[in-house]
C-alpha cells in the first residue's frame, strides 16, 4: 500500500492518503496571490510566523517503506477570509471562465429575500476574463484586448461580487451528510488557496475550466505554443511579429505548422493563413482523414474551401511523433516543401523538425520542419491531483478528472457543490459527456445561479438540459461559418457568417456596460473600414477611367 503525507513542524498535523478507498482531491498548482479591488479589512487573523513544511513520499512493498522523494519549503500560516456577514449564504466559486463568471453575474441578477442574498467571492488565477472564441480576432488584428479580455474588477465594479486573484491549492468539502437531517453539516466546507488564505463557504461551484494537454508528443511541451488563453495569443502574435520582422524583404517564406484540425486549429490556420497571406506557408496536421469530423456538413464545407483558397496544406491522416529543434547540420533539403538556400539565407532562425506517422499502414512517413509550432490537440481540467483515500468526503472524478454531477449539476454525494463547464462530467440523454464549449458552459452557468438560488430558498432544483443552438467558427478577418441549428441545412458563410457570429458573440459578453463600449468601438471601426473601402474603390474607379481617357 503507497500514501503521500504532509507534515508540519510546528504542528505535527499529517493528512495522509490512501489507495483503499475512494477518491481524493490534493493539490493545485502553486502561484502568488494577489487580489484586484479589494478591501484589506477583508482578511483578518493573520499570522506571520513561516513554517517549516516537509512534503514527503513514501511506498510500501511487503512491509519494507522507502522514501522515494523529500522536498523542504517555507510556507506561511494561513489567514482567513472574513465575510462581510456570518448569517448570509457564503458562495465561493472557483474559476472566472464562462461557467464561473456568468454564474456570479446570474446570483447577481436574481430577486432575493434580504435575508438570503448570498455573499459571493470569486477565485481566478488571471486578473482578466478572456472570451475565448475570440481570441483568433487577436492575431487578425480585428479586436483589441479590453473588448475580449476585460479586467476582472472593471466588470464587477457595481456587484457585490468580490474578486480574488489566486489559485486553488486544497478543497475539504464538509457537505457529506448532506444539507437535512440529524448529521446535516452546517457549511458546506473550506478552500485553501495557494496563498495561504481559507475561504470558508456555504456553498461552491467548481468551474475551473481545462488547460492545453502538452505532454501527448515528445517534444511539444519545449516547441510547440498552445492556444487556449490570453498568454498563448500574445505569445503567437509576438512569435509572428518577429518572423514578419527577420523575412521581411527577403526570399524566405514563415512556415507555420498546426497540430490538429478541429474547429481551433482550423480557425487558427485559416486566421494565420490570412494574415501570412504569400509571405509564409501553414501546414494544418490532423490524425482523422478530414477536418472538422464532428462539425455540420455546411461548416466543414466552408471552412475546406477556405483553406484551400488560402493554400494552407493539410497533411490528413497524420500524428506527429515528435517534435524537436532543427540540428545545425542536418540537410533540410531532405525535408518535405524546404529550401535549403532559403535557410541558409537567414541563419538566425530557430527551426522545427515535426516528425509525422500515417495513421494507416501502407502509407509513408513523412518530415517536415517550421518556424512556428501551434498545438491545438488535448486538454485537460487543472483540478487536484488524484489519490485514493479512505475518508467519506471525496469528490467523485472522472477518468479525466472532471467531477461527477447528477442532472441538476450538483457533485454527486456532495449537495452543497455543483461543477459545470470542463470541471463537469454531465452527460447527455445518450450517454455522451457534453463537450466542453463556450455554449455549453453558457447554458450551465445559467442553471448553476438558478439552482443556487432555490438550493439556498429551499425550492426544487431544475435538471440541465443543453440545447444545441447551432455552431460557429471563424475563418479569417470577413470570413466565418454559422450553421444554426433551428435551421436544418443552412449555413452562412463568407461576410454575412462573420457579421452573424460578430453581433451573437456581442450580446454574450458579460455586463450590459461592457456590451456597450466592445458595440461601440466595433460599429466606429466598421464604419471606418467601409470609409476605407469606398475611397479604395473609388480611387481605382478614378483610375481605371483616367487610363481609358488618355
Amino acid at each position: 500500500m503507497s500514501h503521500i503525507a504532509f507534515t508540519t513542524s510546528a504542528t505535527h498535523a499529517a493528512v495522509a492518503f490512501h489507495r483503499s478507498g475512494a477518491k481524493q482531491w490534493s493539490t493545485l498548482f502553486p502561484t502568488t496571490w494577489r487580489t484586484r479591488g479589494t478591501n484589506s479589512s477583508l482578511f483578518l487573523n493573520s499570522n506571520r510566523k513561516r513554517l517549516q513544511s516537509r512534503f514527503f513520499a513514501s511506498a510500501t512493498n511487503g512491509g519494507n517503506g522507502a522514501v522515494v522523494d523529500e522536498i523542504s519549503e517555507t510556507v506561511k500560516a494561513h489567514t482567513n477570509f472574513v465575510w462581510p456577514d456570518n448569517k448570509k449564504p457564503r458562495v465561493c466559486i472557483l474559476g472566472g471562465g464562462f461557467g464561473g463568471l456568468y454564474t456570479a453575474l446570474r446570483l447577481e441578477s436574481l430577486e432575493w429575500p434580504d435575508d438570503k442574498k448570498p455573499q459571493i467571492a470569486l477565485v481566478d488565477q488571471s486578473e482578466r476574463f478572456v472570451f475565448k472564441p475570440m481570441l483568433y480576432e487577436l492575431l487578425s488584428g480585428e479586436v483589441d484586448e479590453w473588448e475580449i479580455a476585460p479586467y476582472f474588477s472593471e466588470l464587477l465594479a457595481n456587484t457585490g461580487v468580490r474578486f480574488l486573484k489566486d489559485r486553488v491549492k486544497v478543497l475539504h468539502p464538509s457537505d457529506h451528510a448532506g444539507v437535512n437531517g440529524p448529521n446535516a453539516s452546517t457549511r458546506g466546507g473550506t478552500v485553501h488557496l495557494e496563498s495561504g488564505l481559507h475561504i470558508e463557504y456555504d456553498w461552491l461551484v467548481l468551474a475551473l475550466g481545462a488547460e492545453a494537454k502538452l505532454d501527448l508528443v515528445p517534444g511539444a511541451v519545449e516547441f510547440a505554443i498552445p492556444f487556449s488563453t490570453l498568454e498563448d495569443a500574445r505569445k503567437v502574435n509576438n512569435r509572428l511579429k518577429i518572423l514578419e520582422r527577420k523575412t521581411f524583404g527577403k526570399d524566405r517564406q514563415i512556415s507555420v505548422a498546426i497540430v490538429g484540425c478541429g474547429y481551433s486549429g482550423v480557425e487558427l490556420a485559416a486566421t494565420v493563413a490570412e494574415r501570412l497571406q504569400n509571405r509564409g506557408v501553414v501546414r494544418a496536421i490532423n490524425v482523422e482523414t478530414t477536418i472538422c469530423p464532428t462539425a455540420p456538413p455546411g461548416n466543414r464545407e466552408a471552412a475546406l474551401k477556405v483553406l484551400l483558397s488560402r493554400k494552407v496544406e493539410l497533411l490528413l491522416g497524420y500524428f506527429v511523433n515528435c517534435i524537436r529543434r532543427a540540428g545545425e547540420l542536418e540537410s533540410s533539403n531532405t525535408l518535405t516543401g524546404v529550401d535549403e538556400n532559403r535557410i541558409e539565407t537567414v541563419p538566425d532562425f530557430e527551426k522545427y523538425i515535426l516528425e509525422l506517422q500515417p495513421a494507416e499502414r501502407g502509407v509513408q512517413s513523412k518530415v517536415i520542419e517550421a518556424d512556428l509550432v501551434l498545438w491545438t490537440v488535448g486538454s485537460k481540467p487543472p483540478l487536484p491531483h488524484l489519490e485514493y483515500s479512505d475518508v467519506p468526503f471525496v469528490i467523485p472524478l472522472n477518468a479525466r478528472g472532471q467531477a461527477e454531477t447528477d442532472e441538476t449539476l450538483r457533485v454527486k454525494g456532495h449537495p452543497r457543490i455543483f461543477a459545470l463547464g470542463d470541471s463537469s462530467a454531465l452527460r447527455d440523454s445518450n450517454g455522451r459527456i457534453l463537450p466542453a464549449t463556450a455554449q455549453v458552459a453558457f447554458q450551465q452557468a445559467d442553471f448553476t445561479g438558478w439552482n443556487l438560488w432555490a438550493a439556498i430558498n429551499g425550492r426544487p432544483l431544475l435538471p440541465f438540459r443543453f440545447q444545441n443552438l447551432g455552431e460557429m467558427m471563424v475563418l479569417g478577418r470577413y470570413d466565418a461559418a454559422i450553421s444554426p441549428s433551428f435551421v436544418e441545412g443552412l449555413t452562412l458563410e463568407g461576410p454575412i457568417g462573420h457579421t452573424a457570429r460578430k453581433i451573437a458573440y456581442l450580446m454574450r459578453l458579460p455586463t450590459d456596460e461592457h456590451r456597450l463600449k466592445v458595440g461601440i468601438s466595433w460599429f466606429t471601426k466598421s464604419a471606418i473600414d467601409s470609409v476605407s473601402l469606398l475611397q479604395s474603390t473609388l480611387s481605382k474607379v478614378l483610375s481605371d477611367s483616367t487610363t481609358q481617357s488618355d
